[in-house]
């Protein structure tokens, strides 16, 4: 089927005083009983025509049209896609009395600016014509003034075009006063200071052409960037995006997410709407920092009713503003490469300035499950994730944690369970055990009672870890067991296990069938000249460890009890007692 794909149609209205005073008429070419059906319906015709629009109807069904055009042009352009079969054949005339709010184009107001039919414009001249023709003329300069004129035209600035001056002088570095709107001798002396080095005559006062030259300086690191008013009642939020930067990707309740096109590798604008309360948007709070960009450093600010977050690392920068109100959270999130800092302020400053919140929130059901659903995304989203996780586990009721050295080495931040903050406070190389403090105390649901007593061969053990990192919410239990009191050279401080445990496991502690804690596990032997079967694993032994950590004032338990514990309450204890250590 012949598709009509005219780019001139998007935007364009005709001239001339009979169409401007036709009423506007749409090609209603399909309507879908939910939102998440029609966006998608939408998006499959907008691939083939330019003036596709989406309306959602008083019915309370959802409205794919083509338009608006003069009704005479309506008419005639649906009997010629009839004829070519390329709209369905119930499509009809609609003329917007049964529109409520626009869900397509995102971005889109309620403009109905009538369209041309495709071949409606202006035919091109023939080439040797277009050849001849005069090149259209430049637009006259704007007029220099006389210090009495330009203190004449200054006078019919508003108070924020003047402030707007004040701004761009202090950006281009001859001000540091107040931005007030007020010209006072400070602000004078600036611009006098900016015309000599702009090669004016020093008069203090700006003329018409001097101002605009400065704010087109001024505004010149926004260049390409295409600032354009999204008006998204989807999301219920209007604002400036770079369209030049990013465009539409998709809705993930509770984001409207805008990609990067290619022109800036990096950039992401996310429009967050859902709606919620006070809990609700403390818990988005928490949950924003674990994305993948929203880097851990940088500050945060969180009050009763709204929060920012200012996220910063060797790759991004990315800044999010959230507020509660009455009962629908509404804000945004810009990343932007590092390193281009002055682009990404002025920018920011757009979007704050231009942000407001309409009525309605994002539809959860706008976007359906889809096979490309994972642990490690939020809303389609990558999560942060940690550079290395081992295992741990509580020896005091203030949440004291000891786990492996390897866990620790090289951690620019180290977490405990993915949340709490915590800090290396005690390091055994040779016995390859650390000791963590979390930055606010803890009140673990269990502590380890180490094993003082002397554990009989080939007894059964289990060791308590997160061999698939922060997959599994619960630390799995894997059993093995004693295969002996020592090393494989003898060593005292040591066990030998029989047992077949994930690198994630190691740190965590190792019970035994009395839910004693017989040692810690070890990480595998680094050892590329010997080459050690899978189950053969090793314990820093628990009177080592003990003996290690006297110096150190911990209330540690112990125990000699060898009591039978059954599975089921071993696994409730070491639910109780085992942490996922994450180093960042």
């Amino acid at each position: 089927m012949n598709r009509i794909l005219s780019g001139t149609l998007l935007g364009l209205a005709l001239g001339g005083a009979a169409l401007a005073q036709d009423s506007p008429a749409w090609i209603q070419i399909e309507a879908q009983p939910t939102l998440a059906k029609a966006q998608e319906r939408v998006r499959a015709w907008a691939g083939e025509f330019a003036d596709v629009a989406g309306y959602e109807l008083e019915s309370g069904w959802y409205g794919i049209v083509l338009g608006p055009y003069s009704e005479a042009d309506a008419r005639a352009l649906r009997a010629r896609l009839l004829a070519l079969d390329d709209i369905p054949a119930d499509s009809f005339i609609a003329y917007g009395g049964n529109f409520d709010l626009q869900f397509w184009p995102v971005g889109t107001g309620a403009a109905v600016d009538l369209r041309p039919l495709p071949g409606a414009a202006d035919p091109a001249p023939p080439a040797d014509t277009a050849a001849d023709a005069a090149p259209a003329p430049e637009p006259p300069p704007l007029p220099d003034e006389t210090p009495a004129e330009a203190r004449a035209s200054e006078a019919q600035l508003t108070g924020a075009q003047k402030e707007a001056l004040q701004i761009a002088l202090a950006w281009a570095g001859v001000y540091d006063g107040a931005i007030d709107g007020l010209y006072g001798q400070g602000t004078r002396a600036a611009m006098a200071a900016w015309q000599t080095a702009e090669g004016y005559e020093p008069t203090g006062v700006l003329t018409t052409r001097q101002r605009a030259a400065l704010l087109a300086a001024y505004n010149a690191v926004l260049d390409g960037l295409d600032l354009q008013l999204v008006h998204d009642t989807a999301t219920g939020i209007e604002i400036e995006i770079p369209a030049g930067a990013v465009a539409f990707a998709a809705y993930e309740p509770p984001f409207a997410r805008f990609d990067a096109t290619g022109s800036i590798p990096g950039a992401q604008v996310l429009l967050i709407s859902q709606p919620g309360d006070r809990n609700r948007l403390f818990g988005l709070y928490e949950i924003l920092q674990t994305l993948a960009i929203v880097p851990r450093d940088g500050p945060r600010q969180r009050s009763d009713d709204s929060f920012t977050i200012e996220a910063t690392d060797a790759r991004i920068v990315s800044f999010t503003q959230v507020r509660l109100e009455g009962t629908e959270i509404k804000g945004f999130m810009l990343v932007w490469p590092a390193g281009d800092e002055e682009r990404r302020t002025r920018l920011l400053q757009r979007m704050q300035a231009s942000f407001r919140s309409l009525p309605g929130t994002l539809d959860p059901a706008i976007a359906r499950p889809t096979e490309d659903q994972a642990v490690d995304l939020i809303s389609g989203l990558a999560v942060r994730q940690p550079r290395l996780t081992r295992s741990g586990f509580f020896i005091d009721a203030v949440g004291t944690v000891l786990t492996t050295t390897e866990a620790v080495q090289g951690c620019t931040d180290i977490t405990l369970d993915a949340v709490h903050p915590a800090t290396v406070a005690f390091t055994d190389d040779p016995l390859g055990i650390a000791v963590l403090r979390p930055g606010t105390p803890l009140s673990p649901l269990g502590i380890a009672a180490f094993q003082t007593g002397i554990p009989r061969l080939r007894t059964e053990i289990a060791v308590a870890g997160y061999p698939y990192g922060g997959v599994l919410s619960r630390p799995a239990l894997t059993f093995g067991q004693l295969a002996d009191l020592h090393g494989l050279a003898g060593e005292e401080t040591i066990k030998r296990l029989d047992l077949v445990a994930g690198e994630g496991d190691s740190g965590g502690p190792v019970f035994d069938n009395s839910g004693a804690v017989l040692g810690l596990l070890l990480p595998r032997p680094d050892d590329s000249a010997m080459v050690l079967p899978p189950e053969v694993r090793f314990i820093a032994d628990a009177d080592a460890i003990i003996a290690a950590l006297a110096p150190l004032g911990i209330g540690l338990t112990t125990t000699d009890s060898l009591a039978f514990m059954p599975p089921e309450s071993l696994t409730r204890r070491a639910a109780a007692m085992t942490v996922l250590v994450s180093c960042w």
